[in-house]
């Protein structure tokens, strides 16, 4: 059977045992004896009832209802969450017949579950209810009594998204209407079902004890008791009134049940809180119940009235009114002064304890519900109320809460307006209220500036004005006597206060600023106070707002910007006039405590320089500006306003007593300098302006201060306020508009503009003062207009303009302090700020001024980076202001004219280098994008097409571009030139400025890209036009041969910018374009020409395209130089039959010309070189043609010889000529490379000695080389005789066979020798003159063909040279003088910087490496015999040559860590460097191989001294490649090795360039491969001598890709060795890589196994012993280490190292003995025998040895006998 911990299947439809049981028991029986729902307890509420008969009834429920309904009883919270939420889906999908069998088992699953104690099975399970409800509605009504007292309990659940969710349900089963009837239906069950749970559950009864913890069943019940009160109180609300009475009974003995009363003082509050809100439904619903429980509702909610808790508060508040409301007798059952009054007195004294807002509204209606007899003596009552009520404003939680605060001073006005009006002629209550709360409370408000916010002072007056208008329309004298006598006694009282708060010469600022925010209040009407009352009531939070403007007001003083203006613009003449609004009762006694505190204030301004009282003055009349308080303020002064002003301002002051206290006091103050922030000074003078008359008085008296008394920064505070109110600006507009401001403003731009400053102001901060101010008027707009009158703004931009105009003749530090940035500040605001047609013709240019110094680069402007991000920012906020303006822009616009007349001239002017081009391309970008936001898009074709130069001006552009283009398609035969066009190359001044045509086509593409982006359609075929520029532009730059480094940055730039042609061609329509480029190139040919057959090559054009272009062949003649051109960019493209066509056109029109006609275009020259081209390409393979034409030649050659260039002086050929021989050598060298059929010995004569004869005219006409023509015939010369040493050097037995029978013996005796005796001069006298000829550059060109050619000459002929002697003195050399001279010669081109002369001179000299050991094989008896370990260096020419290598390489790589892979890039300076260095390596090894071991031991120690060697390994491990793997070969064979650097042999071709990049690396590779076998030992000792990375290093590498390929080859070297020795036999396994020898000699047989280690050649070769028969043990363990020696320290091969064990071995045999110091008798490294004796013990030694033996010991005594060794 199944076990206990069995996993369950989820989704396991299959039931329990104990279920099938069941099943099976009541199919047999009928029924389910004893089974209730399956359960057996009674709280289990099973799905089917214990009845007969069961059967029936559960068949009426479907099987998958019976499963869920089944799992609804789970005690799992997931199980049960799932199965409601199922059971709510399947309500929605079955049918209605369906889902009504479920109904009778539901209430009982509902009123269970819906007191469950997880929330969300709670939601979920009203959620299914209602889906349940929607499907079977009225089907519902039989359950309802069963199910409507936990409904409307779920509809009080305590987690409100299931009570929301029951609420739903209720809703979806009962509209609102039907609603009252369904409880009244159902309101004996429900109150039944609430007081048993509210009487007799407990925690124990509602879960289980034993199965549920008691947290949770205590938070159950609790939960379960909140919902049945509020449930309760749910129905009294619900319950139609004439259902009332029925339940009276019920409720009465509920409210019996001391149990109920107890839930009042419950510990949990929510249940509290349900408690209370059930007593006030009581109160209102059943009154009379209550009235009969007084004694029990009384003391359960008056006593508690402390309680504090947020979620109780507004429930027990609400119970509170309630109870005093319903029960009139409340009072006796509790002690109201014992223990009501206190608790209520310690809440409202500790501010609520955090509920202000909560408790306080409930304040005023509390007393007003309070009997006369509970609050005697009212006096001591009202006095304690108020005083607690002013203390809750002091604690912690009032204080930081605004909202709390303002609950409270709402609180306390309301009341002290209820207690003055019940309290009305009580004068004891009237003086308490007003002297002992009102006013102290206003004195401790002024005190503390954290209660000032809010809305006490509206409160306040609030409070004043329902008193005032009681006051005037009360018809009883007595009451309005009284409120009047009130009034003034507060008026009395507020004025002390206020006055003792200003009558201090130390004034406290907050009060100050308190006592001037409470008049400026009290003056205000009532309408705003009710708003914001109004506001107070609807949001809570709204008392926030005031608060912003009391901070607002703040500010007036400190930072001079009045907010309240614009709120004054609002309510018109408020701020002058709004006594008119107040009552007498006010307006009086205000003005005299005004006028007392401006009295007081400008006394201790007076006598003490009082700022604090002159603030306060300030905002006083700011509100209270009047002639009355303005003559309070000037007192019993009669002095004079000035002897110099003019009489109307004399008569004006003395009518005006504001004006006059203008010039008296307010001019004195505004010039102090001290003084830092004068705002509220400019403050009181738009108060006394505003006691003027008229405007005209207030022009008068702004003009004459402007003129002489006001300081910039009091004009710059002025004018600032008028643009901050409009009630000041209307104050003040003639003013800004008149003669007098304009022309000052004028000439203080002029002055500050030319930093013209008076000495005592130059300081900062009055410098941007005045800058700001200058910015103020430009930019402020009232009414779209400007400030100050249109004329001024003009000149003061015209000023602005000029300034700047004058920058560029500045430094950069110049500027950096000059006036710029000021500018740049100004006319942003003032482009920024300016609207409609704002812009004038002045600030056009100002504009244009701004856009020239963005866009020149730092070099012209001498700008800072700072400033020119402001210039950028200024200018394209003006221009964006002129796009944004009217229609026809362009038309009326001088700025977008004449910008584009600028740029013209710019990008034509040819002045522009890479940085500049860059930045004005920036700036057209930032224009053009600016532009395009027009809605007008016509505005930026007209703008492009402004720019756009005409036919001529492109043309001559394009002829000024260096021709230096050309020398690539010339060489490569891609054009054919007959004349001289070539101007010199780039000038040394324009080494950084680009051709005008690459800046012209360059801007306007970047301009066609930004108007494509937009879909902006172009006019006249300028997009095509443009392009096909762009096209000319970057073709020019690919054809030069060593173009400028700026020229590659130009083409980089272009790329960044996405300039390219493929862009333009994906945005815009180009399908006239290659019309236009054909027909450009059949009329001018050249680039045009080759700019077809780039794209066609890139395949930005198919050849379909193409086709139609060369349809009529017979249109392309006669040749002309673009037909020509066009003709041979097209040939690689054309398909045979069309070059045949061509080339028919050709061949009949090189018979029977005249001179010249041989030599013109249309001529010979023309159809010769469109043949050669159409050769070119393989395509013509008509072996009798190509006879045919090579007769023809030599046909001209017979009547006209004069044309062919013969051993001739150039100079005195003409270019015609020079053309026509070109093409004719041209085509003698393809004739060579494509003719399949023999030629006769007539044209093999005439094609040899032809060479012959033009290589002689090379050779003579090298100073004529820098002529273009000169060096392409030269070139095609050499080309020519590199083709014929080809064709003859890989000529075999088959070919000779149909040669003519003495041409191999003429090449080789004759022609070749002459070639190279002409050549061999030619390369030494060239690399002679210039020491530094790159490969690219088109002077070197002949360098390629003739040093290839010179990779032909044989051994023979370089040792039979002819070149003069170059011996250097004491230079150690055997060598005969012809050898040291060429090696002298030809050796240190090996540094010469031009690859392929390097590439032929190692040719040259591999060839004489071998014959050189043999020179000091002669003389090898002279070493040796010294007592130093004797060394002999390589060849010497070679060795000073590797020193100066060794430098140069040091330089390049000595600061890279070895390991570190260094790309070199080819053909740079550095790669001649490594190349060279690499070359000469090679040719030392292949000297250091041909020599014999003897002599190769000298040799490496020579190498070892110098540490030569050292150095190459650690280079050539900066060189090689981490991966030598040749990439394409990997793939190709997958099964195969791949082939690697190693495997594979280099090929150092001169044309070849595609592989360059490899070339450093192979080589490295290369050399490495043959120093490792050509020099093992000497590796092996640097190898365990290295650094412990660098060991690793070279230990990986090599045993990764050289060692397999070493032993491999080791291994078959021996198996293919063709060596004998007598007496030894040697096998080889190349498996595993074992070297078998066998020696035999008599009867004694050696046999050795040498292994090679997996990193051969560094790791030690292990000797193993074989057969031994015959030798003593210690002989044969010294042979064997003898060869172990001879094989790690002898730089050879195996077979090498076992020849030299063997004749050690011989010589042991022959009875040599052994020296006694390494025990051998041939020494390891240089293989002598030991000669020096012991005259004492006569025992021999190695001098080698005891050389060593004696630097090592410090002695000089013999290693056997130890005596003294001479």
């Amino acid at each position: 059977m199944g076990g206990k911990n069995k996993q369950r299947t989820k989704g396991n439809l299959r039931p329990s045992n104990s279920g099938r049981a069941a099943e099976l028991l009541a199919k047999e029986q009928g029924t389910v004896p004893g089974f209730i729902g399956f359960g057996t307890s009674h709280s289990d509420l099973g799905y089917v009832p214990a009845i007969q008969g069961a059967e029936e009834i559960d068949s009426l429920v479907d099987s998958d209802f019976r499963m869920v309904l089944r799992k609804l009883s789970k005690k799992d919270v997931t199980t049960k969450l799932k199965a409601m939420q199922e059971f709510g889906a399947m309500c929605t999908e079955r049918d209605t017949e369906t889902v009504k069998g479920v109904l009778p088992y539901w209430p009982r699953i509902f009123c269970k579950i819906s007191l469950d104690h997880d929330r969300r099975v709670r939601e979920a399970t009203q959620q299914a209810f209602e889906k349940l409800i929607l499907k079977v509605k009225k089907q519902l009504a039989p359950y309802l009594k069963s199910l409507m007292g936990y409904w409307l309990m779920a509809q009080c659940d305590t987690y409100t998204p299931a009570a929301f969710a029951a609420k739903d349900a209720f809703e979806a089963a009962f509209p609102p209407s039907k609603q009252p009837e369904a409880i009244a239906f159902c309101k004996d069950e429900i109150t039944s079902v609430l007081q048993d749970h509210l009487i007799k559950e407990t925690p124990d009864t509602l879960s289980d004890p034993q199965t549920v913890p008691e947290e949770e069943r205590e938070a159950k019940f609790y939960r379960v008791v909140t919902c049945s009160l509020l449930a309760l109180k749910k129905l009294l609300c619900l319950l139609p009134d004439n259902e009332l009475h029925s339940l009276e009974e019920k409720f009465k003995s509920l409210l019996s049940q001391n149990k109920f009363w107890k839930y009042g003082k419950h510990s949990v509050p929510q249940i509290r809180s349900a408690y209370f809100e059930l007593v006030s439904a009581l109160c209102q619903r059943i009154p009379q119940l209550m009235k009969e429980e007084a004694s029990k509702v009384s003391p359960s909610v008056l006593l508690s009235i402390d309680d504090s808790d947020p979620i109780v508060c507004p429930a027990l508040w609400e119970a509170v009114l309630y109870t005093l409301t319903t029960i009139e007798d409340c009072w006796l059952h509790v002690n109201a002064k014992k223990s009501v009054f206190p608790k209520l007195s310690t809440v409202i004294r500790e501010g609520g304890r955090g509920l202000a807002t909560v408790i306080y509204p409930y304040l005023l209606p509390f007393i007003s519900k309070l009997p006369q007899s509970i609050t005697d003596p009212k006096l001591d009552f009202f006095k304690n109320f108020l005083t607690s009520l002013v203390a809750g404003l002091s604690t912690e939680k009032t204080k930081t809460s605004s909202s709390e605060s303002s609950a409270v001073i709402s609180a306390f006005f309301e009341c002290l307006r209820f207690i003055m009006q019940q309290n009305l002629g009580e004068e004891e209550i009237e003086q308490m209220l007003i002297n002992d709360q009102l006013i102290p409370f206003i004195d401790a408000v002024l005190k503390d500036p954290g209660l000032q916010h809010g809305q006490l002072f509206n409160h306040l007056a609030e409070t004043l004005s329902s008193w005032e208008a009681k006051a005037d329309t009360e018809k009883d004298e007595k009451t309005a006597h009284n409120l009047e006598n009130v009034l003034i006694r507060f008026w009395e009282r507020l004025s002390e206060i206020c006055i003792s708060k200003i009558n201090e010469p130390e004034a406290n600022a907050e009060s100050v600023l308190g006592v001037s925010n409470l008049l400026q209040v009290l003056q205000k009407p009532k309408s705003s106070l009710k708003s914001n009352k109004k506001k107070n009531g609807k949001v809570r939070f709204a008392d926030e707002t005031p608060e912003s403007n009391k901070e607002s007001e703040k500010c007036v003083s400190s930072e001079g910007e009045n907010v309240e203006g614009w709120e004054l613009s609002t309510e018109p003449s408020l701020a002058y006039n709004s006594s008119d609004f107040l009552s007498p009762l006010r307006k009086k006694p205000l003005e005299v405590l005004v006028c007392k505190l401006a009295e007081m204030s400008i006394n201790y301004v007076n006598e003490q320089k009082s700022e604090q009282h002159l603030r306060f003055l300030s905002t006083l009349l700011d509100s209270f500006s009047s002639s009355q308080v303005f003559k309070m303020l000037l007192g019993d002064e009669k002095q004079s306003i000035g002897q110099a002003k003019p009489p109307e301002i004399a008569k004006l002051a003395q009518k005006n007593p504001a004006v006059q206290f203008l010039y008296q006091k307010l001019i004195g103050w505004l010039n102090e300098d001290q003084r830092k922030d004068s705002g509220f000074l400019v403050d009181i003078l738009y108060s006394a302006l505003g006691c003027c008359d008229n405007d005209m008085e207030r022009k008068k008296v702004l003009d004459d201060l402007t003129k002489v008394d006001l300081k910039w920064n009091s004009l710059l505070k002025i004018i600032e306020k008028a643009c901050s109110s409009s009630d000041k600006h209307a104050l003040v507009t003639p003013w800004l508009k008149g003669d007098i401001l304009g022309e000052k403003l004028v000439d203080l731009a002029d002055r500050l503009c030319n930093k013209d400053l008076e000495s005592q102001v130059s300081s900062e901060s009055h410098f941007s003062e005045r800058w700001t101010l200058l910015s103020l008027v430009l930019s402020q707009h009232v009414k779209n207009d400007y400030l100050i009158g249109d004329v001024y703004v003009e000149r003061i931009i015209v000023k602005l303009h000029e300034t700047l105009f004058k920058t560029k003749k500045l430094s950069e530090a110049e500027n950096s302090d000059s006036s710029v940035s000021f500018i740049c500040d100004v006319a942003y605001n003032y482009f920024s700020s300016a609207k409609g047609c704002l812009l004038m013709p002045s600030s056009e240019d100002l504009l244009l001024t701004l856009f020239q110094l963005c866009a020149q680069s730092k070099e012209k402007t001498h700008m800072p980076d700072f400033l020119i991000c402001k210039l950028k920012n200024t200018w394209l906020s003006g221009v964006n202001l002129l796009v944004h303006q009217t229609d026809s822009t362009y038309k009326e616009s001088t700025f977008l004219h004449l910008s584009a007349l600028w740029l013209k001239k710019q990008i034509q002017a040819s002045s522009l280098d890479i940085n500049s081009l860059q930045v004005l391309l920036s700036a057209v970008d930032d224009l053009l994008n600016t532009l395009l936001e027009s809605e007008d898009s016509y505005l930026m074709g007209v703008y492009i097409g402004s720019v756009m130069p005409n036919n001529s001006e492109w043309e001559n552009m394009r002829q000024s571009l260096p021709m230096q283009w050309l020398h690539r398609p010339l060489l490569e035969g891609r054009l054919s030139l007959n004349y001289e066009c070539f101007k010199t190359d780039f000038k040394e001044q324009d080494i950084k400025t680009l051709p005008s045509h690459l800046c012209t086509s360059a801007l306007l593409s970047k301009m066609v890209l930004i108007a494509l982006r937009k879909k902006i359609v172009l006019e006249n075929n300028e997009l095509e036009k443009i392009i096909a520029e762009l096209l000319y532009s970057l073709q020019w730059c690919e054809e030069l041969d060593n173009p400028p480094v700026f020229l590659a940055g130009f083409c980089e730039m272009l790329q960044k910018m996405n300039i390219t042609y493929d862009n333009l061609r994906v945005l815009g329509n180009t399908s006239g374009l290659l019309q236009l480029l054909f027909n450009r190139s059949r009329e001018h040919g050249t680039l045009w020409s080759l700019i077809i057959a780039k794209l066609i090559l890139s395949r930005s054009i198919s050849s379909d395209e193409v086709k139609p272009h060369y349809k009529r062949k017979e249109g392309f003649f006669p040749l002309t130089e673009g037909n020509l051109h066009t003709i041979q960019s097209l040939c690689p493209f054309l398909s045979k039959e069309e070059k045949k066509e061509f080339s028919a056109q050709c061949i009949p029109a090189l018979f029977a010309w005249t001179k010249k006609d041989l030599c013109s275009t249309n001529g010979g020259f023309g159809h010769l070189a469109i043949f050669n081209s159409c050769l070119q390409t393989r395509s013509i393979d008509d072996g009798e043609l190509l006879h045919g034409i090579l007769k023809i030649i030599i046909s001209w050659k017979k009547e006209h010889e004069d044309i062919f260039l013969f051993s001739c002086n150039l100079s005195e050929a003409s270019p015609e000529v020079l053309g026509v021989n070109i093409e004719i050598i041209r085509f003698l060298s393809l004739f060579l490379k494509y003719c399949s059929s023999p030629l006769a010995e007539s044209e093999w004569d005439f094609i040899m000695c032809s060479m012959l004869a033009w290589l002689e005219t090379t050779s003579e006409n090298q100073a004529l080389y820098s002529v273009p023509l000169v060096q392409l015939f030269a070139c095609v010369s050499c080309d020519l005789a590199c083709d014929l040493s080809a064709f003859f050097d890989s000529t075999t037995l088959d070919t000779i066979g149909s040669l003519p029978v003495n041409l191999i013996s003429e090449w080789k005796e004759f022609f070749s020798q002459g070639i190279h005796s002409l050549l061999l001069p030619i390369l030494v006298t060239v690399t002679g003159e210039n020491k530094d000829m790159s490969e690219t550059s088109f002077q070197n060109a002949m360098l390629k063909p003739m040093c290839e050619t010179l990779t032909y000459i044989s051994k023979e002929q370089l040792l039979s040279h002819k070149l003069p002697a170059r011996l250097v003195v004491d230079q150690k050399t055997n060598l005969p003088e012809y050898l040291q001279t060429l090696l002298n010669t030809l050796a240190p081109l090996l540094l010469f910087r031009a690859r392929p002369v390097q590439i032929a001179v190692y040719h040259m000299l591999y060839k004489l490496m071998p014959e050189l050991p043999q020179y000091d094989q002669d003389n090898l008896k002279s070493y040796g015999d010294e007592e130093e370990e004797p060394a002999l260096s390589p060849p010497a020419a070679l060795m000073s040559l590797l020193s100066t290598q060794e430098d140069l390489l040091e330089n390049v790589l000595g600061c890279i860590p070895v390991g570190q892979i260094v790309t070199i890039k080819p053909l740079s300076e550095d790669f001649c460097y490594v190349l060279g260095y690499l070359l000469t390596w090679k040719l030392i090894l292949t000297f250091f191989k041909a020599a014999s071991s003897q002599l190769r031991a000298l040799y490496s120690m020579y190498l070892r001294k110098t540490k030569s060697l050292n150095k190459l390994l650690y280079h050539l491990f900066r060189l090689m490649p981490e991966n030598p793997t040749y990439a394409e070969t990997a793939i190709e064979v997958p099964n195969k090795d791949p082939k690697t650097f190693f495997t594979e042999e280099l090929q150092l071709s001169i044309r070849e360039t595609a592989t360059l990049p490899y070339h450093i690396p192979h080589l490295a590779c290369s050399v490495y491969h043959m120093t490792l076998k050509d020099l093992p030992a000497m590796v092996r000792l640097w190898w365990n001598s290295s650094e412990k990375r660098v060991f690793n290093i070279v230990d990986r590498f090599t045993s990764k890709y050289v060692s397999n390929v070493l032993s491999f080859q080791e291994i078959s070297s021996v198996q293919t060795s063709t060596q004998l020795f007598n007496g030894m036999t040697v096998k080889a396994r190349a498996t595993t890589r074992e070297v078998m020898a066998t020696y035999t000699i008599e009867d004694i047989v050696i046999e050795l196994i040498i292994q090679l280690p997996s990193n051969y050649p560094l790791g030690s070769i292990t000797v193993e012993s074989g057969k031994r028969v015959g030798v003593a043990v210690q002989q044969w363990r010294n042979w064997m280490l003898q060869l172990s020696t001879y094989l790690t320290h002898q730089n050879g091969s195996i077979m090498e190292g076992l020849a030299l064990w063997k004749n050690n071995v011989d010589k042991r045999f022959e009875g040599v003995e052994d020296c006694m110091i390494c025990f051998s008798v041939i020494h390891g490294f240089n293989y002598s025998l030991p000669k020096k004796a012991c005259r004492t013990c006569k025992k021999k030694f190695h001098s080698a040895c005891l050389y060593k033996w004696f630097t090592s010991s410090n002695k000089s005594t013999c290693p056997l006998c130890r005596e003294t060794f001479f």
